[in-house]
């Protein structure tokens, strides 16, 4: 498995200085789209993510800034199934930050274990059928976000 691409970006948003509205996080775009540029990927290639979703509103608000879906249509993305098996892209396959705790510290760990572990094949039930790429997400609050993008081959 390779590190095929990183992007981070901050850019000082704290709740006493709003964006257009909470759910607009331009840093999550910003490190997205520089680490698709690295991987020389986009986000149609993403056969699995594991994203951020210490809330549940902020694992909808992944998929716009991330590319999955265009802003305003996380909703209809995931009533759809396009971020189920069998869509466009399986996120959170082991359950997400909700489904299996925030480890603080360990999150970004847990998640690129996730990653390594479908890349490779041995994700058992969770196995997202013939994984070649995989993006994990992490943040700290709404204005700080690392981005990472995995493959099976190097570039």
């Amino acid at each position: 498995m390779w590190i095929r691409g990183t992007g981070q970006a901050l850019d000082g948003f704290q709740l006493t200085s709003l964006h257009e509205d909470y759910a607009h996080w331009p840093a999550l775009g910003h490190a997205a789209q520089a680490a698709y540029r690295m991987a020389g990927v986009g986000p149609r290639e993403m056969d699995l993510a594991e994203v951020h979703d210490c809330f549940a509103i902020a694992e909808l608000i992944a998929y716009e800034e991330l590319g999955f879906c265009a802003k305003g249509e996380a909703g209809a993305f995931v009533a759809a199934g396009r971020s189920d098996y069998g869509g466009d892209v399986v996120v959170n396959p082991r359950g997400g930050l909700i489904g299996c705790g925030h480890p603080l510290g360990a999150t970004g760990v847990a998640q690129a274990a996730e990653v390594f572990a479908q890349l490779r094949g041995e994700a058992g039930a969770r196995q997202v059928p013939d994984a070649a790429f995989g993006l994990t997400h992490n943040n700290s609050g709404m204005g700080e976000h690392v981005v990472m993008i995995y493959g099976r081959e190097a570039a």
